[in-house]
C-alpha cells in the first residue's frame, strides 16, 4: 500500500488548508486512517484519526479547529485545518492500517507564518 499526501505549503496565521492523502497498491479493505505532525526537534504526534466507519479523534491541541473526513470508495483520508497557529507548522504525515500492517506516506510540509 502507498500513501501520496498534498496539500500542503505556506499560510499565514488564521489561515486555512487541507490536506488530502490517497492510498493505493494492494488494498481490499482500509482499516483506520490518520494524520500525524513532527515539528523540527520534536516527535511525531498524532493530530487526528478515522475508523473506517467515521469515528474520530483529535488531539487536544486542534480540537474545534481541525476536521478529518474521509472517502473510503476513494480510499482518501482529508484533513480541513482552520485557524492555523505557528505552532501547527510541522511535516504532516498520513497513515492507514490494513489487517495488522500500518503505512505511512512521504509528509507534507505545513508552515503557519506572517
Amino acid at each position: 500500500v502507498q500513501l501520496q499526501a498534498s496539500g500542503g505549503g505556506l499560510v499565514q496565521p488564521g489561515g486555512s488548508l487541507r490536506l488530502s492523502c490517497v492510498a493505493s497498491g494492494s488494498i481490499f479493505s482500509l482499516g483506520a486512517m490518520g494524520w500525524y505532525r513532527q515539528a523540527p526537534g520534536k516527535q511525531r504526534e498524532l493530530v487526528a484519526r478515522i475508523t473506517r466507519g467515521g469515528s474520530t479523534t483529535y488531539a487536544d491541541s486542534v480540537k474545534g479547529r481541525f476536521t478529518i473526513s474521509r472517502d473510503n470508495a476513494k480510499n482518501t483520508v482529508y484533513l480541513q485545518m482552520n485557524s492555523l497557529k505557528p505552532e501547527d507548522t510541522a511535516v504532516y504525515y498520513c497513515n492507514a492500517d490494513q489487517v495488522l500492517d500500518r503505512y505511512w506516506g512521504r509528509g507534507t510540509q505545513v508552515t503557519v507564518s506572517s
